[in-house]
Order: structure tokens, then C-alpha cells, then sequence
């Protein structure tokens, strides 16, 4: 009975399935424009949590359209995806973890925007075929 193989063949998937997720969040949080990005809408996020604590105006709430609009895009789907199940009133949870998701899924473009021209630029892009 041959069990090296079958372990290669396992291990092989096993190391294409981590090299996705290494490559995937490489360019998601691991290059300077997805971090300058991901710090600038933490930053909002942050701020606009706070807010409500230290401020004791009614414009308080208003600072959560900063970390919407920095993640406009994405979260434009995030956004009239909760109108259509929930109506007027979604609910909060729903709205911060899209600000998230969406904030990540647009690093991930810029990620990959970011490699893609820097690639090109050097000279390293490849052709299909």
C-alpha cells in the first residue's frame, strides 16, 4: 500500500488552499495603498464611535456617514441590501459590519489594482496562452 502518496496528494490541496488564503490576504492588508486605506477607514470608524461619547451635540450621530462615504461603493449594496429585508428599519449590527466587509473587499481591489500596475510597471506581467 502506497500512503506517501496519498499524503502528497493532501498535502499538495492542503498547500494550494493556504496559498490562496496567503495570496488573498497579502493583497488585502499587506501592501501600503490596502493599509493606508483599511487605517483611514479604521480611523473614521473609530471616530465615529467614539463620538457619541465625548460629544454631547446632536450632530454626534452624523459622524457615521464618514466611514459609509469612504467605503461608498461597496457599501451602496450593503446598504440597499438592508432596505430591502428590513425596510426603515435595519439595524445597526447590519450597517457596521458592511462598513467592514465592504472596507475589506474594496482593499482587496486596490490590492490588487496596486500589484497589477506595479507588476506591469516593472515589467513582470505575463500572458495568457
Amino acid at each position: 500500500m502506497n500512503t506517501t502518496r496519498t499524503s502528497l496528494i493532501g498535502r499538495s490541496s492542503g498547500m494550494r488552499r493556504v496559498s490562496r488564503i496567503r495570496t488573498l490576504t497579502r493583497l488585502t492588508v499587506a501592501n501600503r495603498v490596502s493599509a493606508a486605506y483599511l487605517t483611514v477607514v479604521g480611523g473614521a470608524t473609530a471616530v465615529a464611535a467614539l463620538q457619541p461619547l465625548l460629544a454631547t451635540g446632536p450632530d454626534a450621530s452624523l459622524a457615521w456617514v464618514w466611514p459609509a462615504l469612504f467605503t461608498f461603493p461597496a457599501f451602496g449594496f450593503v446598504a440597499w441590501f438592508g432596505e430591502t429585508v428590513w425596510g426603515g428599519d435595519t439595524p445597526t449590527w447590519f450597517f457596521i459590519g458592511g462598513i467592514a466587509l465592504s472596507a475589506l473587499a474594496q482593499s482587496l481591489a486596490l490590492g490588487t489594482a496596486w500589484t497589477t500596475l506595479r507588476d506591469r510597471r516593472r515589467g513582470r506581467l505575463t500572458t495568457a496562452g
